[in-house]
This record gives C-alpha cells, sequence and structure tokens, in this order.
C-alpha cells in the first residue's frame, strides 16, 4: 500500500508524542521514589534522620532484600526494624495497619522491634498541623488520622494516638499515623528526631527497610528476575521501553496492513457495450418524450417473433395475413391482436404506464403460442 509522504510524517509526529508521553508519565519519579527514604533529600525524604542516627553513634543499616529475608535469618540478638512508608504506600499501608503475618509474629516474640511509620487510620476532627507535648518535646505534627483505641499512646491528644505501641511476647510494634514523623522538613524541629530516634534505640542492630522504596541489592535483582521477569520489568525504566516499542509495532502493523486477515481481491466489472448503449438511448428518448419511435421499433420485433411462432418466416408479412393466421392457429379473436398493431399507426404519445401495458399484452399473444 502505498502511503503518501504526508501522511508518513503525520504517522511519524503521532508515534513521538505517544512515546514522549508515556515517558513523562510512566518514568520513574526521584522524588516520590525517595519520600520516606533515608537516601531521600527533599522535604518528605529521611536523609537527615539517617545522618542524625550516626551523629549520635546509633548508625541505620540499610536493609535492600523483602522483610520476609530478615525473619528468616538466625539473628544472635534482637533487632529493630523501620519500615517508613509514604503516599505511594498509602493502600499497602492500609493494609497492614492491622495485620502482622503468623511469621512477624513469631519474630516480634522472641524480642524483636518493629516500627511502622506512616500507617492508615481514619481522619478525624482533630487540625492538620498541630504541636503534641511529649514530655519536655515538643512534637510536630502534619495529620488528622488518629488511632482511637490503641494499646499504649506514646504521643497523643484528645483525638486518639499518633504514635502508640502493641506488645507481642518478648517484642513489641510501634505505630505512627504520620509518614514525616522525622523527615528532612522537622531539620529545625530536633524533638521530632529524637522521639524516633528514642522509640527505635532499644536494641543494638536497627535496619531500615529500602526494599519498598524500590532500593534492592544485586542477590535480590537477580532472583527476581529468575522469579518473575514481568514484574522486575514493571519496577524499572525497561517497563515504559516495552510499553513504548509494543505501541510502535501495533501503529505499523495498522498502517501497514489496515485490516487484519487475508486482502480481499476485487474482481474489475465487465462493461456490456450493448446494454451501455441501450441505456444511453433510452435516456435520451425518455427525455425527448419520443414515445412513437419506441412502439415502431417494439412493434416490430414483436411481430417479427409472433411470425416466427406462426411459421410465417423472417420478413415481415401484411397485419391481414398476420391476424388470419393468429386466428386459425390458437382460436382466439382477432380483436386483441388487430389492437396491438393499430397502436403503432396512432400519433397520440403513450404515457409510461400505457407503454408498459401494451408491451405487456404483447408478452400475452407470445405466450399463447408457446402453450400450443
Amino acid at each position: 500500500m502505498n502511503i503518501s509522504q504526508r501522511k508518513l510524517w503525520l504517522l511519524v509526529i503521532i508515534a513521538l508524542a505517544v512515546i514522549i508521553t508515556i515517558t513523562l508519565v510512566a518514568a520513574p519519579n526521584n522524588n516520590k521514589l525517595n519520600s520516606g527514604s533515608t537516601y531521600g533529600r527533599y522535604a518528605d525524604g529521611y536523609g537527615a534522620w539517617y545522618e542524625y542516627m550516626s551523629s549520635r553513634r546509633t548508625p541505620l543499616q540499610r536493609w535492600q532484600k523483602p522483610f520476609s529475608k530478615l525473619i528468616d535469618r538466625q539473628a544472635t540478638e534482637p533487632v529493630t526494624y523501620i519500615q517508613i512508608y509514604s503516599k505511594l504506600h498509602f493502600k499497602q499501608s492500609k493494609l497492614i495497619s492491622s495485620q502482622l503475618t503468623l511469621s512477624e509474629k513469631d519474630w516480634l516474640k522472641k524480642g524483636n522491634i518493629l516500627a511502622r511509620i506512616g500507617i492508615y487510620q481514619p481522619a478525624t476532627a482533630a487540625p492538620f498541623n498541630s504541636v503534641l507535648s511529649q514530655g519536655d518535646r515538643q512534637i510536630k505534627i502534619a495529620t488528622t488520622r488518629r488511632k482511637t483505641t490503641p494499646d499504649k499512646i506514646l504521643l497523643g491528644d484528645r483525638f486518639g494516638a499518633v504514635v502508640w505501641e502493641e506488645k507481642i511476647g518478648k517484642g513489641k510494634v510501634i505505630y505512627a499515623t504520620t509518614p514525616h514523623l522525622a523527615a528532612n522538613a522537622y531539620q529545625d524541629s530536633t524533638d521530632n528526631y529524637e522521639l524516633l530516634a528514642e522509640l527505635v534505640s532499644e536494641n543494638k542492630q536497627i535496619w531500615v527497610d529500602e526494599y519498598i522504596h524500590g532500593y534492592k541489592d544485586k542477590g535480590t535483582i537477580a532472583q527476581e528476575q529468575k522469579e518473575d521477569l514481568l514484574t522486575y520489568l514493571a519496577q524499572t525504566p525497561l517497563f515504559p521501553l516495552f510499553i513504548q516499542l509494543l505501541i510502535i509495532i501495533v501503529v505499523a502493523v495498522i498502517v501497514a496492513f489496515r485490516r487484519f486477515g487475508q486482502p480481499v481481491i476485487i474482481n474489475n466489472a465487465v462493461v456490456d457495450n450493448s446494454m451501455a448503449y441501450i441505456e444511453a438511448l433510452s435516456g435520451v428518448l425518455t427525455k425527448a418524450n419520443c414515445t412513437d419511435f419506441v412502439v415502431t421499433t417494439i412493434v416490430k420485433d414483436e411481430q417479427l417473433k409472433l411470425q416466427k411462432k406462426l411459421g410465417l418466416g423472417q420478413n415481415l408479412v401484411d397485419e391481414d395475413t398476420l391476424i388470419t393466421a393468429w386466428t386459425q392457429q390458437t382460436g382466439n379473436s382477432p380483436t386483441k391482436l388487430r389492437q396491438l398493431l393499430q397502436v403503432s399507426k396512432s400519433k397520440r404519445h403513450l404515457s409510461d404506464r400505457e407503454l408498459a401495458n401494451w408491451v405487456q399484452k404483447w408478452q400475452e399473444v407470445l405466450s399463447v403460442i408457446s402453450y400450443q
């Protein structure tokens, strides 16, 4: 199929626009990726708190594998594991806000501590920005969400708990409704940093979950590639490239073929010159209202057909001879045939309906001979 150069350029421009749009929408956003991460340097990151913990000689260790891998590890002493959920993990935090797996509970019973920051709770009538007292500290909070029936309140107000604790055997779970408890935005408010540091520093080893923020070590990436290549691609910049390639292929197929299946061969219509001449002539005669010419032509043709059936040869005979032979061989009255023959002698113009009736009567006369 031939495509004009103008159409080809238009398709190229459309394809480029689609690619650019997908890239802008699907490409990873570092700001969102680092939200709640100790690698994050934006206001909602935890990079400053990570450095704060190092300066007070309680350094954090970054865990870049699934939480289950830490649970399966045979640790010689209890550890603290911190998970900071950003807005990107809103649905996930909503699901885990009141759920712990059996393996997590068993792990906690051994004296381990799990801190989950940014857990979903229903919104209350509390003001969004507030300052809550915790001993001598003044903690800045930016959320209306509260836990209304906590086991042990660590930070709260009359609307409920912002930070609370739940004991599980020898261990415990620390929950916080705000994902920004010690975010970079509160660098000028060291009370926030001190509160979170105090909550998680009971054990010597403190691990912070970076896996949920998309950071993975080489071993984890290699294993996940083997387990599910498509899932891995969906979490990397390769997935948008795959989608772009797929769209380009689809557009190319549509442009190249415009259909699916075998092409249909169209046969050229055969022109009947005789029929075309007759149709053209009839159109001219109709516009000129020349019914007398049509009647004269038809009566000669019909009379010749009748003669052949009556055995009178192929040369036209006079009317009396034709009528006599018709009467003798059919036994019908000569009046009908005589009236048909007389029409051609009259000079009166016939209407379309009268002409059609006249031709039909000729067919009836011929059909009588056919049944003899």
